[in-house]
């Protein structure tokens, strides 16, 4: 590739991938929305043979200009050109089903060929935690890596498998992770698509345009109240949620202001909690 058809500046490849790492298409969303905002080019494509079971990532029967065409699952890269200076790298797809240290050693190849600056992967897992509060989010820096003894230990995705191998390699990553809420089934999450991108923004040091997303957001919440109200167990379950929510978000005040101010809080929110649970027993 020359250098007359590469921006002055990559500073990251972001990448969300669509499947386990997906829930309610949250991190794939942020990716649309920037292909879908600003001026992008698709510039290199992972193929498809060596990597997905076609059973579970099913080709598909298109139609363009009157015309059948089967459209097989693969990974794409586009740049997306930000500012006149500045364009990211992005890489979307489904999740692959074989070969995982391959596939993710071409993702840092393509990487290195556009001499980014870092590697950022999105994504979203369901969680118990309220439509009506923050929906929480978790930051993994590759710096932070070894340090962090109380993280997530389990199954994990590929974009867990390409931030390793990328750190090997000697980039700096950063995963993205926000939880939503598992009552709401599998309707896309516009709230967890906002704070995402909101996340992204901030690492690049760029406004970018959020588009429709707060109204989608707005939408997203109002429909879960409406959901919650005509459920009385689900709107119990969602009270609960909030009371452990603003209890854990009143444990981290301390710093912020005076320390008994902070411990009066979490007592009380505890104190309600106990409460809560006898009025269950008593039922």
């Amino acid at each position: 590739m020359s250098e007359e058809a590469k921006p002055r500046q990559y500073p990251y490849l972001l990448a969300a991938f669509d499947g386990w790492n997906d829930a309610c298409s949250a991190s794939t969303n942020v990716i649309r929305h920037l292909l879908n905002t600003y001026e992008s080019r698709e510039v290199g494509t992972i193929g498809c043979e060596d990597f997905y079971d076609y059973q579970v990532a099913r080709p598909m029967l298109c139609h363009v200009q009157g015309r059948r065409s089967i459209c097989w699952p693969e990974t794409k890269f586009y740049e997306v050109r930000l500012a006149d200076d500045t364009s990211l790298l992005v890489e979307t797809g489904p999740e692959p089903n074989y070969r995982w240290a391959e596939f993710c050693r071409r993702s840092i190849r393509m990487a290195e060929d556009y001499d980014v600056g870092g590697i950022i992967t999105l994504g979203s897992m369901f969680a118990d935690c309220p439509h009506t509060r923050e929906l929480p989010m978790d930051d993994l820096a590759s710096d932070e890596a070894d340090v962090d003894t109380e993280g997530h230990s389990g199954p994990v995705g590929v974009p867990t498998v390409l931030d390793a191998l990328a750190s090997e390699s000697g980039f700096a990553t950063e995963s993205i992770w926000v939880s939503v809420p598992q009552y709401l089934g599998s309707d896309e999450c516009a709230q967890g698509t906002l704070q995402l991108l909101r996340r992204v923004s901030g690492m690049l040091g760029i406004n970018l345009d959020e588009g429709d997303l707060p109204k989608k957001a707005q939408r997203w919440r109002a429909q879960a109240s409406v959901l919650t109200r005509c459920n009385d167990d689900l709107a119990e379950y969602v009270r609960r949620l909030e009371v452990e929510s603003d209890s854990r978000v009143a444990a981290s005040i301390p710093d912020q202001v005076d320390e008994p101010t902070a411990q009066e809080l979490v007592r009380e929110a505890e104190e309600f909690l106990k409460s809560v649970g006898g009025q269950d027993q008593g039922v």
